[in-house]
């Protein structure tokens, strides 16, 4: 008992260590909370763009963009990605500013998680019936039109549950950021650790903040999807 209460001082309270734990869960929501923007709004244009009815000489450029891009960012790991994007896109940038290591980190995250989102984003377009977009041209609605005021507004409410749940899964995600400099959750964890040489209390009060930021957000989309359910009921 005696040497878990002096393990317990030396990471929670000798020199502010408890206070860096929240640093670093700031750190990891905000690189989730950017990413899942990011991704959002790049998945959205790549769903587009996979569903897009262009062709040149009976090719479609913009689709086979969209899926060449999907098949990249899925079939390689979201680590090295995050190194490409830190030491070779962002290579000539000297500065070790941890707000550049969040913006990378965001970066390199969002367009990851982009695939995966322009993927959920199409299959909750093409669940929407085609009869909602033979009506929407049926009343002199363009293709853009009845995308944008009938199909996307129903298809939002189909794919929110499944974007709930990546956001969920890019906070654990986000635990790869050490790799650049990144001093979020995971790298606190680690860092105490070495300058403690305590080993489990650092390692296992990160993973436990992981577990309740997860189930925090796991019942709030548990909410969400009660909600969407009423509201389909009416």
């Amino acid at each position: 008992m005696e040497a878990f209460l002096r393990d317990f001082e030396k990471v929670f309270i000798n020199g502010g260590q408890g206070i860096r734990f929240l640093r670093g869960l700031g750190v990891t929501m905000e690189l989730s909370l950017y990413g899942v923007m990011i991704g959002i709004a790049l998945g959205l244009v790549l769903a587009l763009m996979r569903l897009s009815r262009v062709k040149i000489l009976g090719f479609n450029p913009l689709s086979a963009l969209s899926g060449a891009y999907i098949d990249v960012m899925r079939g390689t790991p979201v680590v090295v990605q995050l190194l490409i994007f830190s030491f070779v896109i962002f290579a000539g940038v000297r500065s070790t500013s941890p707000r550049l290591k969040i913006l990378i980190g965001a970066l390199a995250f969002g367009c990851n998680s982009a695939a995966y989102v322009a993927e959920i984003i199409r299959g909750g377009i093409l669940s929407v019936d085609h009869g909602q977009t033979e009506a929407g041209r049926s009343l002199g609605l363009t293709y853009g039109q009845t995308m944008r005021r009938i199909i996307l507004p129903q298809a939002a409410k189909n794919v929110t549950p499944s974007l709930c749940n990546e956001l969920i899964v890019l906070v654990k995600e986000t635990s790869v950021v050490g790799y650049i400099g990144g001093v979020d959750l995971t790298r606190v964890g680690e860092q105490i650790r070495t300058s403690t040489y305590v080993m489990f209390l650092p390692l296992f009060t990160a993973a436990l903040i992981y577990y309740v930021v997860v189930k925090l957000l796991t019942f709030g989309m548990r909410i969400i999807e009660r909600r969407l359910r009423e509201s389909d009921q009416r």
